[in-house]
């Protein structure tokens, strides 16, 4: 919880993979006036389903009314709430940093601390992508607070629950 009483949720959402699907999801956030925190869409091993990860923060009150809205759309199949002691939740971050000579070596050894990949390296710039948990993302970001970033993108968490599902029974 945050110090407004809110609670995170991260809810993984399988849906029919049809168009649209995804503009309905988000138009009950936006109509309701709900934030989405994130938001990752991808094909399931069904062609015919797509898995929706989606964070979002609020009270008790506002989650249970997105969980119960979400399960009212005609597309949704399954509504899972990820929690963390039960479930994986990853994000990948793609970091572009000004780069010289006298830095490379410095942000190598910040890579390596973190396991980050070194995808891209020119005369001016090194990029890096990193994989893991919103909290290791974050104090990656941190750690690079002294050097100059030129672009920076995340994807959003996704995840799945850990061994046996009961909902696959």
């Amino acid at each position: 919880m945050d110090k407004n009483g809110n609670k995170r949720m991260i809810l993984s959402i399988l849906v029919d993979n049809t168009s649209g699907v995804l503009s309905r999801v988000a138009g009950l956030f936006s109509r309701r006036g709900y934030n989405i925190d994130s938001l990752t869409v991808g094909e399931t091993e069904d062609s015919g389903v797509s898995r929706m990860t989606v964070a979002a923060t609020g009270d008790e009150g506002i989650l249970e009314q997105i969980t119960k809205q979400l399960s009212k759309l005609e597309d949704v199949i399954e509504i899972v709430e990820l929690y963390p002691e039960t479930s994986v939740c990853r994000e990948l971050v793609l970091i572009k940093v000004v780069a010289n000579k006298d830095t490379r070596t410095e942000l190598n050894t910040i890579a390596n601390i973190f396991r980050a990949n070194v995808v891209d390296v020119s005369s001016e710039f090194m990029m890096m992508e990193l994989t893991g948990t919103t909290s290791k993302i974050d104090a990656f970001i941190k750690l690079l607070d002294g050097f100059e970033i030129n672009e920076l993108v995340r994807t959003g968490i996704t995840g799945l629950t850990r061994g046996f599902n009961p909902a696959d029974d």
